[in-house]
């Protein structure tokens, strides 16, 4: 797949985020069943994605930065963002990922970072992107899989 030309391409809506556990415990969805989310590639080789709890309160003023300290913190607790330049690549079982490399993110801890994300589509064009990782400072092992359709103008 050639980046101008890949199946990516274009803006997608989120359906779904799970993240399931190597412990056994049920799985969770990170901003609820209703989150709501895009991400978008473009054929010069820049994506964006961004994820939000559905229903986030307004602030109780129109400016973020004099808004109260805890609808602040709520607020970027219901959010998650970051952006940067992606490359495509085939792994060795003949399948795809895409690494992001993040350049700019609502966290700053992951600006710097490679977010790489094992590509699928299903018959119906759905897109779902999944990654690995352990549970921050812990060895339990997660799976966190997300769900994108193609976005209706």
């Amino acid at each position: 797949m050639k980046p101008a030309t890949h199946p990516l391409l274009g803006t997608w809506q989120l359906l779904r985020w799970e993240i399931a556990y190597g412990d056994g415990r049920p799985p969770t969805l990170p901003y609820g069943a209703d989150a709501t989310g895009l991400i978008l590639y473009t054929a010069d080789g820049w994506m964006s994605a961004c994820i939000g709890r559905a229903g986030r309160p307004r602030l109780a003023s129109d400016s973020v930065r004099s808004a109260p300290e805890a609808q602040r913190l709520a607020a970027f607790e219901s959010w998650f963002q970051y952006a940067g330049p992606y490359a495509l690549r085939e792994r060795s079982d003949g399948g795809w990922e895409v690494v992001h490399r993040v350049t700019h993110a609502l966290n700053p801890n992951f600006v710097g970072t490679e977010q790489v994300r094992r590509v699928e589509f299903d018959a119906e064009g759905t897109l779902t992107l999944s990654a690995s990782d352990s549970m921050p400072g812990s060895a339990v092992a997660r799976h966190h899989r997300l769900r994108w359709r193609r976005a209706a103008a």
